[in-house]
C-alpha cells in the first residue's frame, strides 16, 4: 500500500498567522475576573464592617472572626464569607478554564480547599463556648484550618503562570504567599508550645490580631492573582489555510 502523501497547498495558498493571545478580542476571561474579584473586595468590606457594628463585643486583637457569627449579625458574616468563597470560585475557575493552570494541579486543589473551606466555614459555625463544645464547630475549626493553609500553596503554585510575563507581580505573590505561611507559623508555633507544657496555643499569642494578618495577606496574595486573570486573553486558534 502506496503511503499517503500530504496534497500541495493550492497556488497562492498561504498559512494564516495564529491570533496573538495577547491581542486576541475583548479578552474573554475580563468580565468574569473583574466579578470574581469584585466579590471578594466587598465580602472584605463587609468584614471591615463587622468591625464597626461590634467594635465593643468582640476583641479584635484576642477574638477570631468568626465571632462575629455567634452574634445577631451573623447573616453579615456569613454574606461576607460567601461573597469571598464565590468570587475566589470564579477566578480560580477562570485559570482552570483558560488552561492557565491544569486541573489536576496544586494551583487548583488548593484553590478548591480554600473556596471549599469558606463554605464550610458558613454552613458549621463556630463553637459558642458559652454552651459548649460542639461538632459544628470542630468541623468549622478545621475547615478554617484547610482553607488558610491551601490558599497560599495555590497562589505559590499558580505565580509563574498566571504571571509569565511580569516577573515583579510574579514575585509579589509569591512573597504575599510565603507572608501567609509565615503568619500560619507563628500559629503552629504557638501549639508546639503547648504540647510542650506552656499555655494553651489560642492564648499564647494574640489570635485574633494574627488571624487578621493572615487574611488579609491572603486576600492581598488573592487580588494579584486577580490582576493576572484580569490580562488573559482567549488561547488562540490554531492555523488555517486561506487563499489570496
Amino acid at each position: 500500500m502506496a503511503d499517503h502523501v500530504p496534497a500541495p497547498h493550492p497556488p497562492g495558498a498561504q498559512l494564516a498567522a495564529p491570533t496573538s493571545a495577547v491581542a486576541g478580542a475583548g479578552g474573554r476571561y475580563r468580565v468574569p475576573s473583574t466579578v470574581g474579584l469584585a466579590a471578594v473586595l466587598t465580602g472584605c468590606v463587609l468584614v471591615a464592617a463587622l468591625h464597626v457594628l461590634h467594635h465593643a463585643d468582640v476583641d479584635p486583637v484576642r477574638r477570631t472572626i468568626s465571632e462575629y457569627a455567634l452574634g445577631p449579625t451573623k447573616w453579615l458574616f456569613d454574606l461576607a464569607v460567601l461573597l469571598v468563597a464565590t468570587g475566589s470560585g470564579v477566578l480560580f475557575g477562570v485559570l482552570v478554564h483558560s488552561r492557565t493552570v491544569r486541573p489536576l494541579s496544586p494551583a487548583a486543589f488548593g484553590g478548591a480547599g480554600w473556596t471549599l473551606g469558606l463554605l464550610a466555614v458558613v454552613v458549621f459555625p463556630k463553637t459558642d463556648w458559652s454552651i459548649g463544645p460542639s461538632l459544628a464547630g470542630t468541623i468549622h475549626r478545621y475547615a478554617s484550618v484547610v482553607a488558610f493553609v491551601a490558599l497560599p500553596v495555590a497562589v505559590l503554585a499558580a505565580a509563574r503562570a498566571v504571571h509569565p510575563h511580569a516577573p515583579g507581580l510574579r514575585l509579589l505573590t509569591r512573597v504575599l504567599g510565603l507572608a501567609s505561611l509565615a503568619w500560619l507559623s507563628l500559629i503552629v508555633g504557638a501549639v508546639r508550645l503547648m504540647l510542650a507544657g506552656g499555655d494553651p496555643w489560642w492564648r499564647a499569642l494574640p489570635l485574633g490580631l494574627v488571624e487578621r494578618g493572615l487574611l488579609a495577606t491572603e486576600v492581598a496574595a488573592l487580588a494579584v492573582v486577580a490582576a493576572g486573570c484580569l490580562r488573559l486573553r482567549t488561547p488562540a486558534p490554531p492555523s488555517r489555510l486561506v487563499t489570496s
